[in-house]
């Protein structure tokens, strides 16, 4: 099976002999382990099957959150833990996209862009639902940035994830409508607006062509049930970015081609790229070093917890409200316990013989030190 790691130990030496001089160095980090992931370059682990006789050898992973042979245990993990911190009321899907006028703009400016992303829509969905005419009170969101399309286009937008039901200042609980949350229209009038007010405390404000503040910004919101297939859908994107290598179908006289399926007919589609621009449409979803791109807001902040855990006990059937439901809802980022290594053959247990040395420096080949005019890091 064709993976990333090999499409960028393949293409990825005359992409950065072409291109190096003027990547992030968040990108040149990201190939990096990406090309030497569980290869000798990381080290690794020996074992024995003493069964059948056979030596196997383990390599390390590469742990970088942009793998994706890394991070598909983590996102598991992170799932069921989410999954038993849901509250039993409907829950809602709230879809913020960013215009296409300011993604060359995001693109340059990826933490501040996507940082007013976050605090523009988280505020203006708890306004607007505090509303008495719609929940009037207090919500949760757990948000979860995405920067691509389905062909790896880049399209930045944020989804939430928001139970059905609030707390007023008085601690009364105020439950939403059914299949109802609140009106998009006005969400996404509220959203520009804050948008706007944020950004103009920033050097950017010039940037953006005007006619981005008197069109309509798109705001979509659905209810999802009790919440457990939404948190499916936003898990992959926690733990993996842009595609995961078993889209990849094959690589073929230069040219890269991965499936994915259309949102509107849900019908399976091939895209083929040359090789230098999947990298490059691969790359530009690669965050910059530090960010967080699941945040919390509303009951689901720190500093809601006492009031969560009352929540959760008022909505708990009578039976199970002895029991203290789990608050703690932000991703371990060390992932699951790592399972016992098996023979590939006969799937016993497999004993250690030796340990592996990295055969090189775990580092880039580049001097990350350098400054890249016209970004901010």
């Amino acid at each position: 099976m064709t993976t990333l790691g090999e499409i960028f130990r393949q293409y990825g030496p005359a992409y950065r002999a072409k291109f190096g001089a003027a990547m992030l160095p968040s990108h040149l980090r990201a190939m990096w382990d990406i090309e030497h992931c569980r290869t000798a370059a990381l080290g690794g682990h020996l074992y024995h099957c003493d069964k059948c006789n056979q030596e196997v050898y383990s390599y390390h992973s590469c742990r970088n959150r942009h793998c994706p042979q890394c991070q598909q245990e983590a996102g598991q993990a992170w799932l069921e833990r989410q999954q038993a911190c849901l509250l039993p009321v409907p829950y809602f899907m709230v879809t913020f996209t960013l215009p296409e006028e300011m993604r060359e703009l995001a693109h340059r400016h990826q933490k501040i862009i996507y940082d007013l992303l976050f605090r523009a829509s988280a505020a203006a969905l708890q306004e607007l639902a505090a509303d008495p005419r719609f929940v009037g009170g207090q919500i949760g969101l757990l948000g979860v940035l995405q920067t691509w399309a389905r062909d790896l286009s880049y399209h930045p937008h944020l989804h939430y994830l928001v139970p059905g039901v609030g707390l007023t200042l008085a601690g009364q609980v105020r439950r939403a409508k059914k299949d109802f949350l609140v009106h998009v229209k006005p969400l996404a009038k509220l959203f520009r607006a804050k948008f706007r007010d944020e950004l103009s405390k920033t050097d950017l404000c010039g940037q953006v062509p005007a006619k981005v503040w008197s069109k309509k910004w798109v705001v979509h919101c659905q209810p999802v049930g009790r919440g457990e297939t939404a948190l499916k859908y936003l898990a992959p994107y926690i733990f993996r970015v842009a595609l995961s290598n078993k889209r990849l179908v094959k690589v073929e006289n230069d040219q890269v081609t991965f499936r994915y399926q259309e949102s509107r007919s849900r019908q399976t589609r091939y895209c083929t790229l040359p090789a230098e621009e999947f990298i490059r449409r691969f790359l530009q979803h690669v965050l910059p070093k530090g960010f967080v791109k699941v945040r919390y807001y509303g009951l689901f902040s720190p500093s809601y917890r006492p009031q969560l855990t009352q929540l959760r006990l008022h909505l708990a059937p009578p039976a199970s409200r002895l029991m203290t439901p789990a608050t703690v809802l932000e991703p371990d980022p060390s992932g699951s316990p790592r399972r016992p290594v098996r023979c590939p053959t006969c799937q016993q247990p497999l004993r250690l013989i030796a340990t592996l040395k990295p055969r090189q420096e775990r580092a880039p080949p580049v001097d990350l030190t350098r400054v890249f005019p016209g970004e901010v890091h």
